[in-house]
């Protein structure tokens, strides 16, 4: 496995990081989104995770035109990390994200086909990667959001999304009410598939020991790879 930063042309001509782990060979790609601790350990272990599982993982830095590089660990960073989210430019976001996509899909060592799966802010960015990038008319193959919390605020966009698409949710999560995720299932329950766990938010991050919850991100974990076999490598 190879390990390392790759640079991300942006659309009016800028260039950021985007943390990449890669399995020997040529393998899927996984589009890997963070939460608002930035591209911090956690983040890194998760794309090491997705290459050993033999994806090409990519982590753009989501937060590089406010603070480039911006990384923090864990609930200490929480007041850093709601700042930056306010600062963020969800349009510039979306823009950034097709970007991704464009490089990924040019990469040798990407089979063409392109995943994304994201936790918490990430989960929302995966939910928008899937509704809105396109290049030259080709969104990703399928999605994967952990807990998004701005998804309720974003279901008109549901129609949009023509890939496989997977939801992970806390039953017990204080940020993300249980009105707001019945209200993503009632729009997407038909055509997706949305999961619900005994757990808060976070459950997945291991960097997060108030927050973490074992059992329900191991699997949270195993559906997520299994969804990806599925369709990333038929």
């Amino acid at each position: 496995m190879e390990t390392g930063y790759e640079r991300v042309r942006a659309h009016d001509g800028g260039e950021f990081d985007a943390f990449c782990a890669r399995p020997a060979g040529r393998a899927p790609g996984i589009v890997l989104f963070q939460e608002i601790f930035g591209v911090n350990d956690n983040m890194r272990g998760l794309a090491i995770r997705l290459a050993e599982a033999g994806h090409l993982a990519i982590v753009p830095d989501m937060f590089w035109r406010i603070q480039p590089r911006f990384e923090r660990k864990d609930e200490s960073g929480l007041t850093d990390g709601m700042a930056m989210l306010q600062k963020l430019d969800w349009g510039l976001a979306e823009r950034d994200m097709t970007s991704v996509l464009a490089h990924v899909r040019g990469m040798s060592s990407c089979t063409g086909a392109v995943g994304a799966v994201g936790f918490c802010l990430g989960g929302s960015l995966a939910y928008l990667f899937a509704a809105g990038a396109r290049v030259e008319g080709r969104g990703p193959d399928a999605a994967v959001a952990y807990y998004g919390s701005g998804i309720h605020q974003m279901l008109d966009r549901a129609d949009s999304i023509d890939c496989p698409m997977l939801f992970h949710y806390g039953a017990q999560d204080p940020y993300i009410p249980a009105d707001q995720i019945d209200a993503v299932e009632a729009a997407v329950g038909e055509r997706f598939v949305v999961h619900r766990y005994p757990a808060g938010h976070a459950f997945s991050n291991w960097d997060a020991p108030s927050m973490y919850d074992e059992a329900a991100a191991n699997l949270a974990w195993d559906r997520t790879l299994a969804f990806f076999a599925e369709h990333l490598r038929s």
